[in-house]
């Protein structure tokens, strides 16, 4: 058994090294070791003509946890940015979350009341019988045709690689619909991105002593060894794989992103634009330079244009598919996790949920409590 570390963490993003960084803090000597080439798992950012690009798709902080906000803040200055896409529908604009600027957009209305008015006359117009059956019936149940058709129906079967009419009601159960002016897309108090990028705050929970970090090492390449020489594990992959998948495979999707410099400023005027038509292959494109409110090149822009996928094995997996078989067998994992007193499963993948950033580390500070208590005073 090797003494020299009491945790191997295996995933560096956000859940392994929030615990890396408490557990140091506490006097732990921990080792980190992450398969891909960077740290910061999909939060990472790198620099490009002087812009912050996230490499791994757009991520916004938000959150009406204080705690937490207080926290993050620790590593970062956040910029006051405010998560307003658009969503392009074969050329046509609209603003999102549905407000009174889409509706205006839309039907030409003015006040609330009319909005609820032509929203509630094409849902009693669709004729839905009994509880919603799927995703296209929920959707139409809280919002109507209009804007299930154009905004919602080729945007969600493109992100989960299936027709409405097979998806679960329960992944929309809610849609966030305002009968105001406010292209806000969250609720949430607190909302920015930190200036400089994710990848700082990464370097700075690393940044101790007590810490080792090895990049580009596989955990699966050499795993009895590594479960024989240190006494307790943090792990951030898939939990389904680290079972060899003995009670079957858990489902994911994936994204292909597809990123280039522009010879423009200003490619598109927003940060986000949705494509929410069938026909558009990526489900939107990221303009990485009004993160920041412009910052960067004046003469060039860095674009990404990202696709959902298919995930099979060795691809990588981003998001889970929480439906109800599959977080059946989620289940039948976690007991199996349960009894393996030497590992502590964490992050997206390890407890298969979708997790926002906010929400990860919290669950990693859950952790750390229960597993080390308070700091020393």
């Amino acid at each position: 058994m090797n003494t020299k570390y009491d945790y191997l963490v295996v995933g560096a993003g956000l859940f392994g090294t929030v615990f890396a960084h408490e557990a140091a803090l506490r006097g732990k000597r921990v080792k980190v070791i992450e398969k891909r080439d960077h740290i910061a798992g999909n939060i990472y950012t790198k620099t490009v003509d002087g812009i912050q690009v996230h490499q791994y798709g757009a991520h916004i902080f938000h959150t009406s946890d204080k705690a937490i906000w207080d926290y993050v803040n620790q590593f970062a200055e956040f910029n006051r940015f405010t998560n307003s896409p658009m969503a392009n529908y074969n050329g046509q604009l609209y603003n999102l979350p549905f407000n009174m600027n889409t509706f205006n957009e839309l039907w030409g209305v003015q006040t609330p009341a009319e909005a609820k008015a032509k929203i509630q006359s094409q849902i009693e117009a669709a004729h839905l019988n009994g509880q919603p059956k799927n995703l296209e019936e929920q959707a139409i149940s809280l919002i109507g045709t209009d804007i299930y058709q154009k905004l919602i129906k080729g945007y969600t079967e493109k992100q989960w690689g299936q027709a409405a009419t097979a998806l679960p009601a329960f992944i929309i159960r809610r849609l966030p619909v305002r009968y105001t002016f406010d292209n806000n897309y969250f609720n949430d108090t607190y909302q920015g991105i930190p200036i400089g990028g994710y990848t700082q705050i990464v370097e700075k929970l690393l940044d101790h002593a007590e810490i080792d970090v090895e990049t580009g090492v596989d955990f699966f390449a050499d795993r009895d060894a590594y479960l024989a020489n240190y006494p307790k594990v943090i792990f951030t992959g898939m939990i389904d794989q680290y079972f060899d998948y003995q009670l079957g495979e858990l489902a994911y999707r994936s994204l292909r992103f597809e990123t280039e410099t522009v010879d423009t400023g200003n490619y598109q005027g927003n940060a986000v634009v949705n494509y929410t038509d069938a026909a558009t292959p990526y489900t939107r494109i990221i303009e990485h330079k009004h993160f920041e409110f412009g910052n960067g090149d004046p003469e060039k822009s860095v674009i990404t244009r990202e696709y959902p996928a298919d995930w099979h094995r060795g691809d990588e997996p981003y998001y889970p598919v929480n439906n109800q078989q599959n977080n059946a067998l989620y289940k039948q994992y976690a007991a199996l996790a349960k009894a393996e007193g030497q590992v502590i499963f964490g992050g997206r993948l390890g407890q298969y949920r979708y997790y926002d950033m906010h929400q990860v580390i919290h669950a990693a500070l859950v952790t750390v409590q229960a597993e080390l208590g308070d700091l020393p005073q």
